[in-house]
């Protein structure tokens, strides 16, 4: 049903409470300094075309935000509020429901990676008389004046983690508040449902939902558990896939702003584990650290920060690109991994840092294709972070991993997942190998694959490529691009 507004009083006029990647209530600097004037607020998400915001949201946050928005709806009518959902230009949104509940007044938190769209957008709010007001709070830092000695952007990690460092702790952070005053009536709204956000034919997140539970109170639920127990073997456990809750798991709700690193941070202090809880702090200031190369190259995610990588032969195999999606390339840990991807909207880190490698390097595959991919798949796929690692690993980023750095997904597996417990997860046709050819079932002899119940090229795929071949391709393929010889680790 559709509700008109009116204030009679223009000193009870609401303010507007614009929700992003906010969708909390705990130290969300818009909504308390909201409530903190006594006005009553009409809190409000706005589905803004693609074109408008920072690319198109893929299609598994599509279904995180699905639940997370009305999630904190949930929450804001349990404080007498309630979130009203409009799609459009957020500009002309947020001016129509000015005129419709008579606010006055914006507020919001910064975005980053959205200043430049932003600007024009609350410039014009400004103009048409309305108070706008941008709050901090989703990065412990400002991407735009943490400087180095020479007044540049730190391009770097170990000095970028050292200055944060040494400004000292962190804010506190604010708790969320109490009650929430509402208008006495509200504008009108759109159903979610007919967003159309979650999957149906076929319902490819089914399985989703017994990983995930979007929102602010399954954030601090799965912060509650990570400090009770994995951070104190956080540093050791961390690169281990086939150990289930060795991560916080928190990356998505870091995504979509239902809990803040500052949150995060208070809750490891004064814990005696200082190594792991340290290791896990640096993790949190690497995702500053995107963040911070992204305000500063603002083209991170189509551009190579070194320019040098321009020039890359890269191929344009569609076949291997495909096999490489559907975890059907014929080496166990990458098709774990991708098949991971797909059936939870999830990748452990380790394996992420693997499967790059292996599109990037082994199959040549420009990393662009890669970022894509992931920002359609993954949940927590944040719009810095992705950019910012998949340019890492292909040697193109800022304080990157070197291009000569080409993982051996065998031996990576064999490091990492030694008893093959995360490939039979997620590749249970080869579960039955023993343990010395789970990682490499092209070598194991035929009798030991018919035992297993494996037919290479029918049950399992062959390999796509020849490693060993397609890392000296790589390799010979940067030495011309760059003038540089390079030879590929042994121990990766």
């Amino acid at each position: 049903m559709i509700t008109e507004f009116t204030v009679p009083d223009e000193t009870h006029s609401p303010i507007l409470v614009w929700f992003r990647k906010d969708l909390r209530l705990d130290d969300n600097g818009a909504l308390l300094s909201a409530v903190a004037t006594g006005l009553p607020m009409v809190c409000v998400y706005v589905r803004e075309p693609e074109h408008e915001a920072v690319g198109p949201l893929g299609a598994a946050q599509c279904w995180w935000l699905h639940h997370a928005i009305q999630a904190l709806d949930k929450a804001l009518q349990a404080h007498g509020n309630r979130l009203v959902f409009k799609t459009g230009k957020a500009r002309d949104v947020l001016l129509a429901l000015a005129d419709e509940t008579g606010a006055k007044a914006v507020y919001l938190n910064r975005l980053y990676e959205r200043d430049e769209i932003d600007a024009e957008i609350l410039k014009a709010l400004h103009e048409d008389g309305l108070e706008v007001k941008r709050f901090k709070g989703q990065l412990l830092h400002d991407p735009h004046t943490m400087r180095t000695g020479s007044g540049g952007p730190y391009r770097v990690y170990t000095p970028f983690w050292k200055a944060l460092e040494a400004d000292g702790e962190p804010r506190e952070p604010a708790d969320a508040p109490e009650t929430l005053p509402a208008p006495a009536r509200f504008p009108s709204s759109e159903d979610l449902a007919d967003w159309q956000l979650l999957p149906t034919r076929p319902n490819w997140a089914k399985e989703f939902e017994t990983l995930w539970t979007p929102g602010e109170t399954g954030a601090l639920e799965k912060l509650e558990q990570f400090i009770e127990r994995p951070i104190h073997s956080y540093k050791a456990d961390r690169d281990f896939p086939g150990l289930t809750g060795s991560t916080s798991h928190l990356s998505a709700h870091l995504a979509f702003g239902e809990i803040s690193p500052a949150r995060i941070w208070h809750a490891t202090r004064g814990l005696h584990s200082s190594d792991h809880v340290i290791h896990f702090r640096k993790e949190l200031v690497w995702r500053e650290f995107c963040h911070h190369l992204l305000a500063a190259f603002p083209k991170l995610r189509t551009d190579n920060w070194n320019d040098r990588f321009d020039a890359f032969p890269w191929t344009e195999n569609d076949k291997a690109f495909e096999a490489w999606t559907k975890g059907m390339t014929g080496y166990p840990i990458v098709d774990a991994g991708m098949r991971e991807l797909w059936r939870h909207g999830y990748m452990h880190n380790r394996v992420r840092m693997i499967t790059a490698s292996f599109l990037i390097k082994d199959l040549m595959i420009d990393w662009r294709r890669g970022e894509a991919w992931f920002r359609d798949t993954l949940v927590d796929a944040d719009v810095a972070s992705n950019a910012a690692n998949w340019q890492w690993v292909a040697g193109s980023g800022a304080d990157a991993s070197p291009f000569f750095r080409v993982f051996n997904p065998i031996l990576q597996g064999e490091k990492f997942d030694a008893d093959g417990d995360y490939i039979k997860r997620f590749v249970p046709e080869l579960s039955r190998l023993p343990k010395k050819y789970i990682h490499r079932p092209f070598e194991a002899p035929v009798e030991v694959l018919q035992k297993a119940g494996v037919t290479l090229g029918k049950t399992y795929p062959k390999p796509v490529v020849n490693h060993f071949e397609a890392r000296d391709r790589a390799l010979s393929a940067y030495a011309e691009v760059t003038g540089k010889s390079a030879q590929a680790d042994p121990r990766d």
